[in-house]
């Protein structure tokens, strides 16, 4: 396909914010023509970067496949960790549910990775791309239109540039600042909890590659897999709370922790380093404006539980990577911001993003009721889940990112 003509400063995209969402649209976007421009305030490698950190993430199996077209998979495959089982309960009640890998006939549900190794192989694939175009220290401070054409305007380490682009694309977290500059408002819902992420070293090797969600009083608490016995604790508590957690000696989070889930695993024999993130949900009310569009946690904010956020971000960015090759298909002259692919793409992503805010939030909401009727009523859900193969089938499904309209990044083909 032939390279379109640009002059300096013009591109078809400009995407600002260049954590996991927005570096893996950039890559996927370079199998196309366009010329692509990527903003991001802190460098990769910064201790600052919030979207490097230690927090773990589990990947969708159709996210496995995004990422294996991206060419970014081959980067991260010795450094994943298999989950084969997903166990749920709830502390000191009955009612279980269990799905397993084996019972939909795959090897795997997904795979659990470092935030900071995926990263790092974005921003390594990112770099060997020529139409990529990365400006790093550098943040939006304004956007304007005029004349048809989005123009940003940059403060590039304390040089003031302007962009002129027909598409903008807004991957700036759920504290978006450029979403409200767009002029579309968003709707936060404090969950009230703080979630205290920690690596364990279990005594005991976890059978199957199994995943724990247990919901406590205070909140779920997550355990995922992770090699040589070392895993990662996701334990979500009362904000007002959550200062004595943070506060406690090892041994007494331990205790604590051990407490709340049992010996199922055996003895918690040491816990790393632990970090706070405060908990909500951020849901926009559109997507999408004038030339401009969300995605990833700029359009939705989840709560953890369910391990969603991500891989509903990465959706986002397949879906508009192949709306945009299927225009330059059409033709190399394609507007990439024109009213009928931006509308194409929140048509797309809606029942997606409002599937899965509905799932999390309401999960939250469910095991959040107090009171032994309710904790009856959640156990008698669990147990009848557990043993009703279609229902576990099509969550299963859901998690792992395969059902509805799937891109065809998610099916294993090309853009």
């Amino acid at each position: 396909m032939a390279a379109s003509a640009h002059t300096e400063g013009q591109f078809d995209v400009v995407i600002a914010g260049g954590g996991l969402v927005g570096g893996s649209l950039a890559i996927a976007l370079a199998q196309t023509d366009c010329r692509i421009a990527l903003i991001e305030a802190v460098p990769p490698d910064s201790d600052q970067q919030p979207s490097f950190d230690d927090r773990t993430l589990a990947l969708a199996r159709g996210s496995c496949r995004i990422l294996e077209q991206l060419g970014v998979w081959e980067r991260i495959v010795d450094s994943v960790c298999a989950i084969n089982r997903i166990h749920v309960s709830q502390q000191g009640k009955f009612g279980t549910a269990v799905i397993d890998a084996a019972e939909q006939g795959i090897a795997q549900l997904g795979f659990v990775i470092k935030s900071r190794v995926l990263g790092q192989a974005i921003w390594g694939v990112m770099r060997e791309l020529p139409n990529v175009e990365v400006l790093c220290p550098a943040r939006v401070t304004a956007t304007s239109l005029a004349d048809g054409v989005r123009h940003v305007e940059l403060d590039a380490d304390g040089s003031q540039q302007v962009l002129q682009t027909r598409l903008l694309v807004v991957a700036d977290g759920a504290r978006s600042r450029l979403r409200g500059a767009l002029g579309i408002d968003a709707e936060e819902r404090d969950y009230e909890q703080v979630a205290v992420v920690a690596n364990i070293q279990i005594d005991k090797s976890l059978a199957g590659h199994m995943a724990y969600e247990r919901f406590t009083s205070q909140g779920p608490l997550a355990i995922l897999p992770g090699a040589e016995g070392r895993y990662t604790l996701v334990l979500a508590r009362n904000a007002a709370s959550v200062s004595e957690v943070m506060g406690m000696s090892d041994a007494e989070l331990i205790e604590l922790v051990q407490s709340l889930f049992g010996f199922r695993l055996g003895r918690i024999r040491q816990i790393g380093q632990r970090q706070a993130y405060p908990l909500y949900l951020v849901t926009a009310d559109a997507v999408t404006t004038d030339r401009a569009v969300l995605i990833g946690n700029a359009a939705n904010g989840l709560h953890p539980v369910a391990a969603q956020g991500f891989n509903l971000g990465l959706r986002d960015a397949a879906s508009l990577a192949e709306l945009i090759a299927d225009a330059r298909r059409d033709s190399v002259a394609a507007d990439m911001g024109v009213a009928e692919l931006v509308q194409a793409y929140a048509d797309w992503r809606q029942e997606d993003q409002q599937r899965v805010v509905q799932f999390t939030d309401r999960l939250i909401r469910l095991f959040g009721v107090p009171g032994m009727t309710a904790a009856a009523a959640r156990g008698l859900s669990l147990a009848a889940f557990d043993v009703l193969p279609a229902a576990k089938r099509e969550l299963a499904r859901q998690t792992m990112g395969l059902s509805g309209r799937m891109t065809r990044l998610a099916r294993g083909l090309p853009l």
